[in-house]
């Protein structure tokens, strides 16, 4: 790819995920689903803010590039619309089910960051890391966070009670 089809594959991604992103958040509960949506921004900026500055990843095409280390389209568009759908696909899973989509998940999103990395300078992997690295620290964010909200969704349907 060349950088000029680079930065159009970007656009129609980045495009695409901000369409799809309000049909992802305004379902019942959506009070849950915008929680989602904000840990999964938090969590992944930081994330990605750590991993850029400790030079493992490096995005050498994305938008603002002068002004922001971390990818902006990914890290509050495409990653929290992923996550959004699997806490939805997930939301009466049993642990065996949810493994099980939580790979369905992330197995293509690590196969599409290996051609990225590789065929492209969308993203570039330094100092050892791999999509081992990639795949493992994909599946523990989308377990913390789907975590964070079931435990959100236990603490807010216990009746609390004031006692004098």
């Amino acid at each position: 790819m060349n950088r000029v089809e680079e930065r159009l594959f970007l656009y129609v991604t980045s495009v695409v995920a901000a369409v799809l992103l309000p049909f992802a958040i305004i379902k019942k509960p959506l009070k849950d689903w915008i929680i989602v949506y904000l840990v999964s921004c938090i969590g992944n900026s930081y994330a990605d803010r750590f991993l850029v500055s400790k030079g493992y990843l490096e995005y050498k095409v994305k938008p603002f590039s002068k002004k922001v280390p971390i990818h902006l389209p990914f890290d509050f568009l495409i990653y929290p619309l992923l996550l959004l759908y699997f806490n939805q696909w997930t939301l009466h899973s049993k642990p065996a089910g949810l493994l099980g989509k939580l790979f369905i998940l992330v197995i293509p999103q690590v196969i599409i960051e290996t051609i990225a990395e590789k065929k492209t300078n969308l993203i570039s992997w330094k100092n050892g890391w791999s999509g081992t690295h990639s795949f493992i620290s994909l599946l523990v964010k989308f377990l913390m966070c789907r975590f964070i909200i079931s435990i959100i969704r236990k603490v807010n349907t216990k009746q609390l009670s004031v006692q004098d």
